[in-house]
């Protein structure tokens, strides 16, 4: 059976490293969106909603990217034109988001600072889906696992940055941690605009070093035909031929559908309320507090916890391989997926800001395997030719469960646990461990 040449250690390396710009902006909206929105007005029951504008332009743009990113072959190639474009938004969003207040005399900044969100996640989504399919498109099977650990690698090393970086601007570098009310720190809108620029940079770099093979190159490679601008020569119909390629999904990806809905669910509930959740839990403020010096400790702390868990997930993403080839995929994932589970049930037994360190070291086990194994999982059982769509198909079991999470949980916090952030997270913890089980029904063709 013919298949894609080996690549070499520095070619993998210098293919995923846009995702190390990517993770440095997603990290700055993890860390600090709540914050930001909070400073702006948002209640806290409103925060998942207001995030809400992430996962439903992830659900809209990947699935459509994937389909034209199949099907597009320009001088740039297939998949790098779009994570170039994505990454241009994506760094003029985290430049704009911050300095929602410039336009208060025209729209609330609460909803500039929204719609920033939305057109940064848009944007990170654009870039994102063709750097999946890259992997599938450049290398061997044998070599996947080994490629998606490394873009969680990368992952790992720019959410590390991006998330201590506002920690670390105030207490190193004295800049300014505290802003009038209505106002944004310093800190944190310098942090913004160094991942625009790490974003762009990283993202010129993937495109400089890496070539992408050519339909004609990928025929002669592995013997499948592969037509960018039809489907089995037959006119390419479009959305009406997403929504085949979705009735046809294969069944080892419905399977992991279940296992990314309380994965994603999870990791949503996190992100939006660990910095209320820390605020009230650990620090013991009040619900209302949102700009006092405290408060914005406990953001900066939030941005460091974060850190940690996506440095121990850059480690242990390097460790999935070998712990797959030990045991297997599924087993390795649902044994990650439970120390992120124990991790995040744990921060309601923590009254230390710095024993929160420790289930931060769980919590990034299970993210390292959940950025990486489902897509090695996945990749062999996709059809090359597919591989774009269904990748970006794949993200509607990553934005439905964060729909589900943005409309309820703020309703749910408020009504039954008066507003007491902790009880998202033990909910987030909750939902990791039935991500746990549910690996086991997966198929998996090694």
């Amino acid at each position: 059976m013919k298949q894609l040449p080996r690549l070499t250690k520095r070619q993998i390396w210098n293919m995923s490293i846009g995702f190390l710009g990517i993770q440095f902006g997603f990290a700055l909206q993890n860390a600090n969106a709540s914050r930001i929105l909070q400073t702006f007005g948002a209640d806290i029951e409103h925060l998942g909603w207001f995030w809400l504008a992430a996962p439903i332009t992830g659900m809209i743009v990947q699935p459509l990217v994937g389909h034209y990113s199949d099907r597009t072959w320009t001088k740039l190639g297939r998949r790098r034109p779009f994570f170039l474009f994505g990454a241009i938004f994506a760094a003029l969003a985290l430049v704009f988001m911050p300095n929602a207040e410039i336009l208060a005399a025209f729209i609330p900044p609460m909803f500039v600072g929204a719609g920033m969100l939305m057109i940064m996640d848009a944007s990170i989504n654009v870039s994102m889906e063709p750097f999946r399919a890259l992997v599938a498109d450049k290398l061997p099977l044998d070599q996947r696992t080994m490629g998606f650990s490394v873009q969680s690698t990368l992952i790992g090393v720019g959410a590390v940055v991006g998330s201590w970086i506002t920690y670390a601007l105030a207490e190193w570098f004295n800049v300014d941690k505290v802003a009038p009310t209505g106002s944004v720190p310093d800190n944190v809108i310098y942090s913004f605009y160094f991942g625009a620029a790490v974003l762009i940079i990283t993202i010129i770099w993937t495109v400089v070093t890496t070539k992408e093979y050519s339909p004609k190159e990928i025929e002669e490679l592995t013997g499948e035909k592969d037509d960018p601008t039809s489907e089995k020569g037959e006119k390419d119909h479009g959305i009406l031929q997403i929504f085949k390629d979705l009735a046809a999904m294969p069944k080892t990806m419905k399977q992991l559908g279940a296992v990314q809905f309380f994965s994603w669910l999870a990791l949503f509930g996190t992100w939006v309320y660990t910095t209320p959740a820390i605020a009230q839990h650990v620090y013991n403020l009040p619900v209302t507090d949102t700009s006092s010096e405290m408060y914005n400790d406990a953001g900066n702390w939030v941005g460091v916890l974060f850190g940690v868990y996506n440095g121990v997930a850059a480690l242990y993403a390097l460790l999935l391989p070998f712990i797959a080839k030990l045991t297997n995929r599924k087993t390795t994932h649902a044994i990650s997926l439970l120390f992120g589970a124990a991790g995040l049930i744990s921060i309601y037994f923590i009254k230390d800001p710095e024993i929160l360190i420790i289930p931060m070291i769980g919590f990034g086990m299970a993210w390292a395997s959940i950025l990486s194994m489902p897509y090695a999982i996945l990749s062999g059982a996709l059809p090359a030719k597919k591989m774009g769509i269904y990748m970006g198909l794949f993200n509607f079991f990553i934005t439905i469960p964060q729909i589900v999470n943005g409309v309820f949980s703020g309703p749910i916090i408020k009504s039954l646990f008066n507003s007491q952030a902790i009880y998202a997270l033990i909910i987030a913890g909750v939902s990791l461990l039935i991500a746990a089980v549910s690996v086991f029904f997966v198929e998996d063709k090694e």
